[in-house]
């Protein structure tokens, strides 16, 4: 998995990507099994600039995150299944509850989230950092209908 990055690589790509005048697209989340509401989620974010950069919560953080039974497949497996996609350029698997240390370091040009988030349900210390330097925060109309979590709730009623 070529796409499975280190922060110390990420951060000289970043450089390349300012040298060459090419804009970094950063969005992160759990992507616990992928769904057709995430791809079309990548492909639009893909489209806000040149690279596109996934942070991936770690098996850990998304336990913190989701609760004790998720994750539902294992980081190593989430990020084989990204980096499958075209157009996903990157992965970055991360730790902690949030990749705010991660975003400060790598001030992407656009930080892009999904319509189930809005500018103030965002994570506000990520909001702020992305401010601070002029990255610009998008957020993407959500797919109606499809979602991990209704998938989950479908299974568990039918299965």
């Amino acid at each position: 998995m070529k796409k499975l990055i280190t922060l110390k690589q990420l951060l000289s790509i970043r450089q390349q990507c300012q040298r060459q005048g090419a804009t970094l697209v950063w969005t992160n989340g759990c992507f616990d099994f992928m769904h057709a509401g995430h791809v079309d989620y990548l492909q639009r974010a893909k489209k806000c600039g040149d690279l596109l950069v996934i942070g991936l919560n770690s098996d850990r953080s998304m336990k913190i995150l989701k609760g004790a039974t998720r994750p539902i497949c294992s980081q190593q497996h989430r990020a084989q299944v990204l980096a499958a996609l075209s157009v996903v350029d990157n992965i970055i698997i991360f730790d902690d509850s949030s990749p705010i240390e991660i975003i400060k370091k790598l001030q992407p040009d656009f930080y892009i989230k999904g319509g189930d988030y809005s500018i103030d349900s965002i994570d506000q210390n990520e909001r702020r950092a992305v401010e601070s330097y002029g990255g610009k925060i998008i957020i993407l109309p959500e797919v109606k209908g499809i979602s991990t979590s209704g998938i989950i709730q479908k299974i568990k009623k039918y299965y």
